[in-house]
């Protein structure tokens, strides 16, 4: 609604000042240049205001349901028009791991991370009920017959639509992630808590989950 009123606005004042250059209003210097200040100010403040066409995940759970949920948003927000960045940190850079070895020197912590965080969205564990994994299986067999789509597909749905993806690099140092042990994806990035506040700063809705 700010936006708008702001918009509006500055369509007026823009408008007004044509009438002006072109003589079709008569008006005193002082008048032309207080037009001017005010126009300057009001394109500032709207460039500065949230995109309201934009929307940020923060995902920092690893848990499949939970994994499940932002993957659905974020594929449903980009297929409705919004613009959606994803910012993994924490546990939920491990859901982003290749199944398969681990790369480059690492101390005997960073391997213990290696082995013990799930590689990929098949070794994630359900937040609740995941019972030794007799509530993954129960879940999955429930997606399939009612065409509920995993997170391998809402992945490929989301690169589809656009949907960028950043990783947090200060969570792959802790956790010693490698570049090189993330899946293949068209939009992902690497980045740290400033890039991602920015990106708040400029979206109308962030969503922790």
């Amino acid at each position: 609604m700010i936006q708008n009123v702001t918009e509006h606005q500055l369509a007026e004042l823009e408008a007004t000042l044509r009438q002006v250059a072109g003589g079709r209003a008569a008006a005193k210097p002082d008048h032309v240049q207080e037009l001017t200040r005010r126009v300057e100010s009001l394109e500032r403040r709207l460039a500065e205001s949230p995109d309201p066409n934009s929307i940020n995940l923060l995902v920092f759970d690893g848990s499949r349901d939970k994994l499940l949920a932002a993957f659905v948003m974020a594929t449903g927000s980009a297929a409705c028009g919004f613009r959606v960045n994803m910012f993994f940190t924490f546990w939920a850079t491990a859901a982003l791991r290749k199944n398969g070895p681990q790369f480059g020197r690492k101390s005997l912590v960073e391997r213990a991370f290696g082995w013990m965080l799930p590689r990929g969205f098949a070794a994630t564990k359900l937040s609740r009920m995941d019972m030794c994994g007799v509530g993954r299986c129960l879940m999955s067999r429930e997606m399939r017959k009612k065409n509920v789509a995993d997170l391998n597909e809402l992945l490929s749905t989301a690169a589809e639509l656009d949907v960028k993806i950043s990783v947090c690099e200060m969570s792959m140092q802790l956790m010693g992630i490698r570049r090189e042990e993330l899946i293949d994806y068209p939009e992902l990035s690497y980045c740290g808590v400033a890039s991602f506040a920015d990106l708040a700063a400029k979206a109308n809705t962030t969503l922790f989950i």
